[in-house]
């Protein structure tokens, strides 16, 4: 695992641990007090947001083995992030009801979000898959023209071999040929 991914990821379970503390705390504050402590929470909770985008990022540019672990861990805090927000909605709302319901939205939002970066993490890995395929492919086709010029290569020389051959082959039937012609004249050379 990378050791990268490993210190943004103390660093956010420091800082949500932190924040779940101080909005149970604003819970029970009132006025002044509780506007102070919603105001470090949000600077807090923008904290995470940052070390998440940093986690991604160092998660996405590893090898897909360990990246898939990586995401499926980043999903989760993904997840306790909007929880959190959540929280900090419920705490800021004056209005029991309304804050229900937000908290009711969030979740479907952060469902949406959650199936959203699953699909994002499927279509970028299959999208890996398929530029390796290509480059695969590339290769593949790179040596075949590669062999292609080896076979052109080695049929050129076999004919210039062929035609020195059959050149060689007429020049001994031509010497066999004068070799007959003075066997003749020396037998006729000999009977006389």
């Amino acid at each position: 695992m990378s050791e990268v991914f490993e210190g943004f990821e103390r660093q956010y379970c420091e800082i949500s641990a932190n924040l779940s503390r101080k909005c149970t705390s604003a819970g029970i504050l009132e006025g002044e007090q509780k506007k102070q402590r919603v105001s470090e929470i949000k600077a807090g909770l923008e904290d995470a947001e940052a070390l998440i985008r940093k986690m991604d990022l160092e998660a996405r540019s590893l090898q897909p083995s360990v990246k898939a672990m990586l995401l499926a861990k980043l999903r989760a805090y993904t997840f306790d992030l909007y929880n959190l927000k959540s929280e900090v909605k419920r705490i800021t709302s004056t209005n029991a009801n309304q804050a229900t319901r937000d908290e009711l939205l969030e979740s479907g939002m952060a469902d949406t979000l959650m199936a959203s970066t699953d699909q994002r993490s499927r279509l970028l890995m299959s999208t890996d898959r398929l530029n390796h395929s290509s480059d695969c492919i590339k290769e593949s086709r790179r040596t075949m023209l590669e062999t292609e010029d080896l076979g052109a290569s080695i049929l050129h020389t076999l004919h210039q071999q062929r035609q020195s051959l059959l050149h060689a082959h007429n020049t001994l039937h031509g010497v066999d040929d004068n070799i007959g012609k003075s066997k003749k004249i020396l037998t006729d050379m000999s009977k006389r």
